[in-house]
């Protein structure tokens, strides 16, 4: 399945990030994606019994040998997924996502199976159509503020 939209206003949010100091961006971008993902993360958290669902950058050293093709030239990477209840990451959290088929012992022994139980792609489902109108609108929200907060610095500085 493909689905077709226009994208408009990226270009100038581009360029409005690049005016910006390269920290100062970056603490942007991830404020707007974190919130623009909270409401996956809710949804999933809600679906998901055994685990916690978190929004992170960081990733087990598995994950993120999985993940190298995502952060290329990018200013941020974030991701949301579950986590244990103490935050370590969840290793078996696929198991429980698409479930397993029958397993045996060497011995021939029926160990059991895990029926799918679903939790992520539903939540990722039911949102992912508004994310991208949402993160244009909060990111420009999100550098008006750093841009005003930057001139009231300037202001009090030059004031001394």
């Amino acid at each position: 399945m493909s689905v077709k939209f226009k994208v408009e206003g990226f270009r100038e949010m581009e360029k409005a990030l690049a005016r910006l100091p390269r920290g100062t961006a970056k603490g942007v971008t991830r404020r707007v994606v974190k919130k623009v993902l909270e409401p996956v993360r809710d949804t999933a958290d809600s679906y998901s019994g055994a685990f916690n669902v978190a929004i992170t950058s960081r990733l087990s050293p598995r994950q993120s040998g999985l993940a190298r093709g995502d952060r290329g030239p990018s200013l941020v990477s974030m991701y949301v997924g579950p986590v244990t209840q103490d935050g370590s990451h969840a290793p078996h959290a696929h198991l429980i996502e698409f479930g397993t088929a029958p397993r045996f012992h060497k011995s021939g022994k029926y160990v059991g199976a895990v029926s799918p139980d679903p939790f992520m792609r539903p939540a990722w489902d039911m949102h992912k159509g508004q994310m991208l109108e949402e993160l244009g609108r909060l990111m420009w929200v999100e550098i008006e503020k750093t841009v005003a907060r930057a001139a009231a610095k300037a202001a009090r500085e030059a004031a001394r």
